[in-house]
């Protein structure tokens, strides 16, 4: 109910100030599991991607959203409770697959799973490199997979900026559904994991027309964050 409340607050400010289209909604399902698989571009992107949606959209979060302390941590708990967010451990090992664990049975609910293989946002606007915790939730689930990309949100809030910018206009682009029925049994191939990722991919950067980087965006900002120490001569 909490997520309806929210959406129905956060709506009609999004239309009046950012003008959202989309295309393809009627892509989605109308009812069982559903992974909506995302570019990520935009702190915006968490309301902006699932504006249009019908159904609920949950997502998977960093389990530091929910665990800030004072006022600031309790808005960022209330607002991400309220956009459909379930906390994760995002530090790699066990707790990978904890959050794997997580998506699918958020799957095997019969619910919508919003996610962002490329795992954090984009530093540059463009699109990098998924990673394939995607493939295997779409492959022991075997619910449909739908590309979700985000349009104009880099441009309206990229990241650091804490306000958005107004006058630009945002959308979302919703593909066919993806069919990867002919790899399923082969969720623990690393290469068929990797296939499917990158069909994924591919499709969203159809989707979204950004350039494709093959590299994951962690490391790309760890290279910019060196590049700009270098530059400023800063060991």
């Amino acid at each position: 109910m909490f997520y309806w409340v929210v959406k129905a607050i956060l709506a009609p400010l999004i239309h009046l100030f950012f003008r959202p289209w989309q295309e393809g909604v009627e892509n989605i399902p109308r009812e069982g599991p559903v992974i909506l698989a995302g570019n990520h571009l935009s702190f915006a992107d968490h309301f902006i991607g699932a504006l249009h949606v019908p159904r609920k959209v949950i997502s998977l979060g960093k389990a530091e959203y929910f665990t800030g302390r004072g006022i600031k941590g309790l808005i960022s708990r209330i607002f991400f409770t309220g956009v459909g967010t379930v906390p994760i451990d995002r530090s790699g090992g066990k707790a990978s697959e904890a959050a794997l664990r997580t998506g699918l049975r958020i799957l095997r609910g019969g619910h919508v799973l919003g996610i962002y293989p490329e795992g954090t946002r984009s530093p540059d606007g463009r699109l990098y490199k998924g990673k394939t915790g995607v493939a295997r939730l779409a492959l022991e689930s075997r619910a449909p997979v739908i590309p979700w990309a985000m349009i104009g949100t880099f441009e309206m809030m990229p990241p650091g900026r804490v306000f958005p910018r107004f006058g630009v206009r945002t959308g979302v682009r919703f593909g066919k559904p993806l069919d990867f029925s002919r790899y399923y049994g082969m969720e623990d191939d690393r290469l068929v994991l990797r296939a499917v990722t990158d069909e994924i991919m591919y499709a969203l950067m159809e989707l979204s027309g950004q350039e494709y980087v093959d590299k994951y965006a962690a490391s790309a900002k760890v290279e910019m964050i060196r590049a700009a120490r270098a530059g400023s001569g800063d060991d």
